[in-house]
């Protein structure tokens, strides 16, 4: 059963041993650096570490951007030998799960980025809901959806 934890000093090195393969380094950046920009903005954000069972499978973290406001689902990823069992889509359903209980602030929008050439996370994305906003910065495209406490959703 896929879960999120949040990442404490009892897990971060669990985060640090995941790996992405080596097609994917150019996608998504290493829980490393994302727990060095959790630091920073840890007035506003939680990163999680993806569980199946006990075992840290993937990384994901959720910062709320109260400019806009929006919340924004950063550095998504699951460990390459971990790939392709669906772990994914049940982890993006869990972070929605979260979004939904409006930690850091009131807004449904949920926004995130996507390298153009990872197909299988825009398909994953796209599945989920997400939509290409048109904005683009780079490989990088931009994808968002509103979200509902009811779990209905519109675009």
């Amino acid at each position: 059963m896929i879960h999120l934890r949040k990442i404490t000093e009892d897990n971060f090195l669990d985060a640090f041993q995941l790996k992405l393969a080596v097609e994917q380094e150019n996608y998504v950046s290493h829980p490393i650096r994302s727990l060095a920009q959790a630091y920073v903005y840890r007035e506003q954000c939680q990163p999680f570490g993806i569980y199946n069972g006990n075992e840290m499978v993937g990384y994901v973290m959720v910062i709320y951007d109260y400019d806009i406001p929006e919340y924004d689902i950063w550095h998504m990823m699951i460990d390459s030998s971990k790939q392709g069992k669906g772990y994914g889509s049940a982890a993006l359903k869990e972070v929605m799960n979260y979004i939904r209980t409006k930690p850091f602030g009131t807004s449904n929008k949920v926004t995130l980025t996507c390298n153009r050439n990872n197909q299988s996370a825009l398909h994953l994305y796209h599945r989920a809901g997400f939509v290409e906003t048109g904005a683009n910065d780079g490989d990088e495209i931009e994808l968002s959806q509103i979200i509902y406490p009811s779990g209905i959703q519109k675009n």
